[in-house]
């Protein structure tokens, strides 16, 4: 007879399991589509037949265009070729509507060669807005002089209340496709993604599909993005076409209506990117691999979450644990809660590192036996008596933590000063901030060797929490440093690239960012679950 704890925890396997296999199918149902098997109800590809094609790009402040009036052309690509691959830059002219804080939109046709777009029956059209409002970023200056760069300088000159208000920002890519695979659609189970940019005709008896156009908006990434100033006349922009697949194209639509969703839903611009940079920078076949990695992981790291908070909610005496390392624990989760609070990162962090921090809090509150009794509106603090054991690991840990501050309190001031002096900042709380990080990315592992003394000392490490442990291990293949009293060898914060600006995820000193597939049940415009993100911190 299997216990309940065992039970459940096959329950959570079998969950993942199904939730694998789902996902791995849908993703087939994707890249797949089955071509039409007879002559009856095919959709033929009208780029069989060979036009001469023609590709203009124009560009207009109206959202709707109803005539050729007020557009400027801003690239021709004459005797287009869907094979070829290209790229071009062109300066595009900024009009005064832009200027003030307004919206530029690019039209992008593919016509028959020599005839105007407004005049072709048979051109298929798009369009996608060149700008974008975002908030601008708050000038850093250097603490002690008060310098700025040249191009700070200019936004300060702006009113201080423009300054938190979203402006227009310019995007310097348009990526567009062509889906160049003369592929033979089945009438009567046309894909819902591709069928809404489809452009179907009569030829005859046989029905044909126009050239299936797609802009690639994955690509548009919030550190290419320019602020667009009053005094800017022209920007560059950089026109990119290749051609793609039918399962690539399918992929990207559904990618495109996942980042959509998000933004819908009252992530911002900044947000949505964090989405993008996980397809956009990644291979297809890595991100497949990263998929089922990322699945095991996310298995183990709520495993892993689990027991470790079903130790530490029976933990009733600190025999054999560190007090010290817990705090320092907490205090680290915080202190980058608050940092990538202050870097404005996106909802998508924000919360995972809040909800680490939390935890870490109510960690600090078991180790120190700590209850809150309230006496009206003022809370009282009141801590529980310590054993005789508890007493001798107390003093174990604080005589390691008196050796471990002569190295540490020095580095850590000495890194704090020499940002101050090199390194420029929104403001004195900002350099505080992120002197502490600093020093938690970099000094962390140095707060193993309390509980290293301790287990030292006690000559035990039985006193850890071993299943939440062993879960940890399995998901990181290797000693994580939230649970030091086991190797000597640093772990750090495996998958962080911090470079003193936002990451994407930390708890416990380890961050993950895992596209864990698509989640059954919430479906969208194109009738296909919509991708969502797994964000696994442990």
């Amino acid at each position: 007879m299997w216990s309940g704890r065992s039970s459940f925890t096959s329950l959570v396997v079998g969950v993942f399991v199904v939730y694998v296999v789902h996902t791995c199918w849908v993703m087939y149902g994707i890249v797949y589509t089955r071509p039409c098997s007879g002559d009856a109800n095919c959709i033929q590809p009208y780029l069989a037949r060979r036009p001469k094609l023609q590709l203009s790009v124009y560009t207009t402040t109206r959202s709707h265009l109803g005539a050729e009036n007020n557009v400027d052309l801003v690239l021709n690509v004459e005797d287009f070729d869907v094979e070829s691959k290209f790229e071009r830059t062109v300066n595009v002219s900024v009009p005064k509507k832009t200027r003030n804080n307004g919206t530029l939109y690019a039209y992008i046709f593919l016509h028959h060669a020599g005839v105007l777009p407004w005049h072709d029956g048979k051109q298929v059209h798009l369009v996608s807005p060149l700008t974008t409002y975002m908030v601008p970023k708050p000038e850093e200056i250097n603490l002690l002089t008060g310098e700025s760069d040249v191009q700070q300088i200019e936004a300060d000159k702006k009113p201080v209340s423009a300054l938190d208000e979203p402006v227009s920002h310019w995007r310097p890519r348009l990526a567009l496709n062509v889906m160049a695979d003369n592929f033979v659609f089945d009438g009567s189970s046309l894909p819902a993604d591709v069928h809404r940019y489809m452009k179907m005709i009569q030829l005859g008896k046989t029905v044909h599909y126009l050239p299936i156009l797609f802009i690639d908006q994955l690509s548009n990434r919030v550190k290419d993005l320019m602020v667009i100033n009053r005094s800017t006349t022209e920007l560059p922009l950089t026109v990119s076409y290749d051609k793609v697949s039918l399962g690539r194209l399918r992929f990207w639509i559904h990618m495109q209506d996942a980042v959509y969703s998000l933004q819908q839903f009252g992530f911002s611009e900044k947000d949505a990117d964090e989405v993008k940079g996980i397809f956009v920078d990644t291979n297809l076949y890595f991100l497949a691999l990263t998929f089922f990695v990322a699945a095991f992981h996310l298995l183990f790291d709520f495993l892993a979450f689990k027991n470790d908070i079903s130790f530490w909610k029976k933990k009733k005496s600190m025999i054999g644990m560190s007090t010290k390392a817990v705090l320092w624990r907490c205090f680290s989760t915080v202190v980058i809660f608050l940092f990538l609070l202050d870097e404005q990162t996106s909802l998508l962090v924000l919360v995972p590192a809040g909800i680490g921090a939390a935890i870490e809090l109510w960690k600090v509150k078991k180790a120190l036996k700590m209850t809150v009794v309230w006496r009206g509106l003022r809370p009282e603090f009141q801590f529980g008596t310590y054993s005789e054991s508890e007493r001798k690991t107390e003093e174990y840990d604080t005589q390691a933590m008196k050796y471990l501050s002569y190295l540490l309190y020095p580095l850590c001031v000495g890194g704090a000063v020499y940002s101050l002096l090199n390194i420029k900042y929104k403001s004195w709380y900002s350099w505080l901030i992120n002197s502490f990080v600093n020093g938690v990315y970099a000094f962390g592992f140095l707060f193993m060797l309390p509980q290293l003394f301790v287990n030292y000392k006690l000559k035990s490490v039985a006193h850890l929490p071993w299943k939440a442990f062993t879960y940890k291990v399995t998901k990181n293949g290797r000693v994580p440093p939230q649970h030091p009293g086991l190797s000597l060898l640093p772990s750090g914060p495996a998958g962080f690239q911090h470079l003193h600006r936002r990451r994407l995820c930390l708890h416990h000193h380890h961050a993950h960012v895992s596209p864990a597939g698509l989640l059954p049940g919430r479906r969208g415009v194109s009738g296909l679950p919509v991708p969502a993100l797994a964000l696994s911190c442990g």
